[in-house]
């Protein structure tokens, strides 16, 4: 069986993880072996991050529209049971951009949701 070497392959490989790498500084940017192990390191932080970013953005909405029914005279878990009962279907991102954008709109959200809630 005649030998084989694998040169294309392995070239196109490692060429691949250095353009990964391209914005590293020194030999990370450099040499194979320390830019491969950045890299997969990047993509192992990066997948990461991504499922973190979901959880920071949803406490931030949180956040948000607790501040909105406070000025209102209530609680955010009140507020949230009060959407569970009356059966809105207005997410956390829709009712924070609405409380931070048109507070005189999330008011009458607001009253809505209490009435219904109430109703039930």
């Amino acid at each position: 069986m005649p030998r084989v070497k694998g040169g294309t392959k392995t070239r196109a490989r490692h060429k691949k993880v250095l353009k990964m790498a391209k914005g590293m500084r020194a030999a990370r940017s450099r040499l194979f072996r320390t830019a491969r192990e950045q890299v997969y390191r990047g993509l192992k932080l990066a997948f990461r991050e991504r499922r973190r970013k979901k959880r920071e953005f949803r406490s931030l909405w949180i956040v948000r529209i607790n501040a909105a029914v406070r000025s209102l005279g209530s609680k955010y878990s009140v507020f949230a049971g009060w959407l569970n009962k009356s059966g809105v279907q207005l997410d956390r991102k829709a009712l924070a951009d609405l409380a931070l954008a048109d507070l005189e709109a999330f008011k009458v959200v607001f009253n809505q949701i209490k009435q219904a809630a109430a109703g039930k």
